[in-house]
């Protein structure tokens, strides 16, 4: 089947996603009327003090639009004949969280199509919104690859780049390139027979792995431009933390300050903080409390003049 040809109507989609991430893309080939057989998200999950089952966000907005929704605990035989039996022409997945059997791959006639949020084959893996912060990049991206049977590794059907701005955060970065992956994948279905397919280039691979617990802490001995970038990158979530008086503080917003002192050390009442070389401002933080905070409340209600240093 012709997938240009057919019109959206006419082309028989199946979606896979889970997070946030994802509904920019979903709303939008529910908007211009994509025929999507079904979704498939991630089954719901326990969370909050309660430990209550709570649906994915794909989940909650394909309940609201009406489509019909898979939740399968793995992608097994049974859903690769559930899939078969949908007859797609293409599917596409976006921030999915599971990995797709290769037998699954070749079910729909035009293959899988997969929004990721850098410029492949740079930042490959889990987490390529916050390492390029963490890494200090200066651009990102986002490409439609064709996905084969190994990571982040199918050919490359169209990319777009995007600045990441001094003040990004992981949730600003992925809010706008979660915008323009939704908006380069429509031209993607659309032009699908005229593009060409090119390879990605082995010399420009790096790697983005999920966030390990051991990284998420600040070494106050390193550059202020590292330690900025770090907290940037990992705000929301997971958050980079230190400690104040043994208790424990996420950082959540800072940028860099012209000022020196010993590491840790705070310098000012904004909370401006020292660091290997340089220093930053914190202007956001979640107190021990469990309280968010800008810099100065949170030296009103915790601090003890500039002698205090985070360690």
């Amino acid at each position: 089947m012709n997938v240009s040809a057919a019109g959206k109507s006419g082309c028989r989609l199946v979606f896979f996603g889970s997070s946030e991430f994802a509904i920019p893309t979903l709303r939008a080939l529910i908007d211009s009327g994509y025929a999507i057989g079904r979704v498939y998200t991630q089954a719901p999950a326990p969370a909050g003090r309660g430990k209550r089952l709570h649906r994915t966000p794909v989940h909650r907005v394909a309940i609201e639009q009406g489509l019909d929704v898979a939740t399968p605990d793995h992608l097994d035989a049974e859903t690769v004949d559930d899939v078969m039996r949908l007859h797609p022409d293409v599917a596409v997945l976006v921030s999915y969280g599971q990995l797709i059997p290769a037998a699954m791959l070749d079910v729909p006639a035009h293959g899988f199509l997969n929004i990721h949020p850098s410029l492949l084959p740079r930042w490959r893996g889990a987490a390529p919104v916050q390492r390029a912060i963490m890494a200090g990049d200066a651009r990102t991206g986002v490409t439609i690859m064709h996905m084969d049977a190994h990571y982040d590794s199918g050919m490359i059907l169209m990319q777009e780049e995007a600045t990441i701005h001094p003040d990004d955060t992981a949730a600003s970065l992925a809010e706008r390139l979660a915008a323009r992956g939704a908006s380069l994948l429509a031209r993607t279905l659309e032009t699908l027979e005229t593009i060409a397919p090119r390879p990605q280039t082995p010399d420009g691979i790096t790697r983005a792995p999920k966030i390990s617990r051991e990284e998420t802490r600040v070494d106050w001995h390193q550059p202020a431009v590292r330690v900025d970038a770090m907290i940037r990158g990992l705000s929301p979530k997971p958050g980079a933390w230190t400690r104040w008086n043994d208790n424990r503080v996420k950082i959540l917003m800072s940028c860099l300050a012209e000022d020196e002192g010993p590491p840790g050390a705070v310098l000012d009442d904004c909370l401006t903080v020292a660091c290997g070389t340089g220093a930053i401002r914190i202007k956001r933080l979640q107190a021990p409390s469990g309280k968010t905070m800008d810099g100065p409340s949170f030296l009103r209600g915790y601090g003890k003049g500039r002698t205090d240093c985070f360690t």
